[in-house]
């Protein structure tokens, strides 16, 4: 079967949206866990049991983070280029806290010392906490607009600092990423502990709902109110990719053309606060699976509306508005985006299925006498 380039192009844009959502939710409550492990985890024994709720899944987790990274390059060789040039010390601070999670992980049980086991601890808890809030920055970066441009021979240049890029409204987006991948964490813990560290979890839930989505909620009254970007003339669907062949006016209020011309698309921010909300009821009541599919919804909606009020944008400049870099001007080739689909198609569902099976062997709660009788080989 053939496949046009124009719906080759828009394909990919909702894949690499899938990998983005299955990264949250997935890689998420494992984030989550990591920012709440000193609140819940009150002794060591209640943080090994946190460490081994998401112990046997982590580490498989993260291929969502790597899937996307690939996906990027692959697909979008000018977004990967010019983001990873841009946004190079923030991406740094992001895999330099991911690096003291296998160590975390590996080397905190190794020895019985209180400060020993606490200082992982503590390297565990940043590496929950950073990335989620650098990746929300970085999403209020780019409704913002990044400073770069594009010479005649399409080499990108960017003038930014990586202080400007944590500006009030960008922080804020960083808030949001934080609440809802620490509600993820703390609706899987409801699954996958007992007794005080489940009651916690619980609380934790409540709270961390309802943040998301009234941070989600103010985030959405500020987009509607900022700068956006709009094509007025060129990047034509089918066409080759380059960025400099159109033109694109900059205006207050552009990021809600979308749902001015498509109004289903207002779906998608009620999913996100409607789902926060349930889940922080369900979370109250104790339903710990219903709550985690209603925070998994909550990561759908807040990233599908970022994504569907910037489209067909994937990084505005705000030093050239016509250098912006969308989805019809920023791709590959068509060959490579179809080779690419029929991947994908084939191996998406495997991950899908090897990953659901895992989860279903290692169902069921971690409990305090577990770590203590398994205490050689438990985390």
């Amino acid at each position: 079967m053939m496949i046009d380039y124009p719906t080759l192009r828009f394909i990919w844009w909702l894949l690499v949206g899938v990998l983005l959502i299955g990264f949250a939710v997935m890689d998420g409550h494992d984030l989550g866990v990591g920012t709440l492990l000193p609140w819940i985890g009150r002794d060591d024994d209640e943080r090994r049991v946190l460490l081994n709720a998401i112990g046997p899944h982590w580490d498989g987790n993260q291929v969502w983070f790597i899937t996307g990274g690939g996906a990027l390059f692959a697909a979008w060789p000018f977004i990967y280029a010019t983001a990873f040039s841009g946004f190079y010390w923030a991406m740094l601070a992001v895999l330099w806290t991911l690096f003291l999670r296998p160590v975390g992980f590996d080397y905190r049980s190794k020895l019985p010392y209180a400060g020993w086991r606490g200082f992982w601890d503590g390297a565990l808890f940043i590496s929950g906490l950073v990335p989620p809030i650098i990746f929300g920055v970085a999403f209020g970066n780019l409704l913002q607009g990044v400073p770069f441009t594009f010479d005649d021979t399409l080499r990108a240049s960017y003038s930014g600092t990586f202080w400007a890029l944590l500006n009030p409204f960008a922080l804020l987006c960083g808030l949001v990423s934080s609440a809802m991948i620490t509600f993820q964490g703390a609706t899987f813990l409801i699954i996958k502990t007992e007794g005080a560290p489940q009651a916690r979890a619980r609380r934790a839930a409540m709270f961390m709902g309802l943040a998301a989505a009234l941070l989600f909620a103010l985030a959405g009254a500020w987009v509607s109110r900022l700068p956006g970007y709009q094509i007025v003339a060129g990047a034509l669907p089918g066409a080759e990719s380059n960025p400099l062949a159109k033109t694109v006016l900059v205006h207050a209020g552009a990021w809600m053309t979308n749902y001015h011309r498509r109004p289903l698309l207002w779906l998608l921010p009620a999913v996100g606060i409607a789902a926060a909300l349930a889940g922080s009821l369900l979370a109250r009541r104790g339903r710990g699976g219903w709550a985690f599919i209603a925070s998994s919804l909550t990561q759908a909606g807040i990233i599908g509306t970022a994504g569907s009020s910037m489209f067909p944008f994937l990084m505005p400049s705000s030093l050239n508005p016509n250098a912006s870099l969308t989805v019809w001007d920023a791709s590959s080739s068509r060959l490579t985006l179809a080779v690419m689909f029929w991947v994908a198609l084939i191996f998406t569902p495997l991950i899908v299925l090897y990953t659901s099976w895992c989860y279903r062997v290692m169902r069921g709660p971690v409990t305090v006498e577990a770590v203590r009788k398994n205490s050689k080989t438990a985390y």
